[in-house]
């Protein structure tokens, strides 16, 4: 069984994050691609720190988390926590909302205009 760990060091939180998005899927990259030059209006983040846990893209003023789901997002114990994490940014006040892989890298027109409407 896998065990998630809270991080509290800040320096341990950049370098995970730093991490992260040396390591991105091909639909995370896409996505980023579009966001960071349309930037919708507003400033978006990747692999940012919310409480004890790093989403793949936020933006922040409008309070939207957008996760990125690949195929092991569906095994039981991540479906899990990944249900978990939703409530803590629920109670936080943030929005969230999951696109699979490849919902991005086949539709990402509906994609990008689902993300609009929340913002």
């Amino acid at each position: 069984m896998k065990t998630f760990m809270l991080i509290n060091n800040k320096t341990i939180w950049k370098e995970r994050r730093r991490e992260l998005r040396k390591k991105n899927t091909l639909a995370e990259e896409k996505l980023w691609g579009y966001l960071r030059r349309k930037s919708l209006g507003q400033k978006v983040y990747r692999q940012f720190s919310i409480g004890n846990y790093i989403v793949d893209f936020c933006y922040p003023r409008a309070k939207l988390v957008i996760e990125i789901d690949g195929e092991y997002h569906f095994e039981k114990e991540i479906a899990e926590y990944d249900k978990e994490r939703t409530l803590f940014l629920e109670t936080v006040d943030f929005r969230v909302i999951r696109f699979t892989n490849e919902q991005i890298l086949k539709d990402p027109e509906i994609v990008i205009e689902k993300i609009k409407s929340y913002l």
